[in-house]
């Protein structure tokens, strides 16, 4: 998956760090110059030194490539125009942006921007689970990236498909929060049944996250039995 980070302070150093020890491929833009030769040469890569709103640097990162886009800098407006561009000229699959000021959160939201955060665990945890999101994806994230809540898509060839919540068997790090069906929020009880659409919200550490994913959408072999695999 590729990603491009805007932002090469304490944050996107960091992330860039991070997601370069997961073996992502990720690419880093920022305007300093100095900055730009210190985290080449700690990471022995290119960095790409210039404006993250100037649509030639975004196009010489591999912006028409890339799945994501975390705009980190210190600057809220700033990440605000980079993931704009992003998604209105580039189409862009997913935009995260760091928000320095609280108060920001709501206006970044109603203007399109898919997540907010300021903690680089955070925002490593939503790029780390970014793929495939037609199945499932992260709503956000706690306890620093610890927790996550996940929306889960339901389909007919999916194993809870029809299943009352009584049968479900999960492991001990994951609890089922609500049900979406439709315009209607369902809060389950153990005869409430689930269905083909329906999109479930659970809250799950990310080892349980993982195992669930491959389970319920890769076609995996494990089982859940009292809260350990098998």
């Amino acid at each position: 998956m590729r990603t491009i980070i805007v932002g090469g302070g304490k944050v996107g150093y960091n992330l860039f760090k991070t997601l370069k020890e997961r073996n992502y491929e990720v690419t880093l833009i920022e305007r300093d110059k100095e900055t730009c030769m210190k985290i080449a040469e700690d990471f022995n890569t290119d960095v790409i030194w210039g404006d993250g709103t100037n649509l030639e640097v975004l196009k010489d990162a591999g912006i028409e490539e890339a799945e994501i886009i975390a705009a980190v800098t210190g600057a809220d407006e700033e990440n605000l125009v980079i993931c704009q561009i992003a998604k209105l000229s580039f189409d862009t699959k997913k935009t995260i942006a760091r928000v320095n000021n609280p108060k920001n959160t709501i206006m970044f939201k109603k203007l399109g921007i898919d997540n907010t955060v300021c903690s680089t665990e955070v925002i490593a945890t939503l790029i780390e689970y970014a793929f495939d999101q037609d199945d499932y994806r992260i709503i956000n994230t706690l306890e620093l990236g610890s927790m996550v809540i996940t929306e889960l898509l339901i389909r007919e060839n999916n194993l809870w498909c029809n299943k009352l919540v009584k049968d479900l068997i999960l492991p001990k790090e994951c609890v089922l929060v609500s049900i979406l069906r439709g315009e209607n929020v369902i809060y389950p009880r153990g005869d409430t049944q689930i269905l083909s659409n329906d999109k479930v919200v659970i809250i799950s550490n990310k080892s349980a996250l993982s195992i669930l994913v491959t389970e319920l959408f890769d076609g995996g072999n494990k089982k859940w039995t009292l809260g350990k695999t098998k």
